[in-house]
């Protein structure tokens, strides 16, 4: 049995998640306390972090290298573009994601106010929520830009760029953070991508001590 270790919220298990999904790969999920750092979790990923994919007799780490791992292994419905220039918009964007998105958003909001509770590490830190919310400000003016030219973030056709992006914004619209009435094009691309069967198990999650809000499971949110 497949098995991946992860953390509800976090963005990059819930892109792992979403690829799996979308892929037919059946896996157990195992939630994982990372920060306390156990031995048979170093074992499994000497860096520390979710998501760890035990697959295949395999343990694969880092979330983009895991899900560009799945689309060799189980390459349709395709999340990557067959022409490279395709790929690498969708790179481009992951990255976009994974890293500023996640340095000056996630961070700073989904970390602060759900995290360090979680993880007994102190108490939000008000400048850095006061930062995140107002450079989602930005990112969701670039989702607009992206969508005003495209069907897709990266393209025509839906790709690993649009669960990257949602598996971040799904995190923080668990904890209200997401102004969907910024961009009716970024809501309606959210919406298309919330309703596939590939996101219910996200819609789901329950993390004990933070009850979702009423629209977080609704498709006509």
């Amino acid at each position: 049995m497949n098995r991946l270790y992860h953390v509800p919220l976090s963005p990059f298990c819930r892109k792992v998640r979403l690829t799996l999904a979308e892929k037919r790969i059946e896996a157990e999920l195992v939630e994982e306390r990372y920060w306390e750092q156990s031995p048979d979790f170093l074992r499994r990923n000497p860096a520390g972090k979710v998501p760890v994919l035990r697959i295949e007799g395999r343990l694969l780490s880092e979330s983009q290298a895991i899900c560009e791992f799945l689309e060799e292994i189980a390459p349709n419905p395709p999340l990557m573009p067959r022409d490279v220039d395709g790929r690498y918009e969708v790179r481009r964007l992951c990255a976009w994601f994974d890293d500023k998105f996640h340095h000056e958003v996630t961070s700073k909001l989904l970390y602060e106010r759900v995290n360090k509770k979680v993880t007994k590490s102190g108490y939000p830190d008000s400048k850095n929520v006061k930062s995140g919310a107002q450079r989602i400000k930005f990112h969701l003016d670039y989702l607009a830009w992206l969508l005003d030219q495209r069907r897709w973030l990266a393209g025509n056709e839906m790709s690993l760029a649009d669960f990257t992006a949602a598996a971040h914004l799904s995190s923080l619209d668990y904890i209200s953070d997401v102004d969907w009435n910024r961009h009716a094009v970024v809501k309606d691309w959210y919406a298309k991508i919330k309703s596939r069967p590939s996101f219910r198990s996200l819609l789901a999650d329950q993390v004990p001590g933070f009850p979702p809000p009423a629209h977080y499971a609704d498709l006509d949110f």
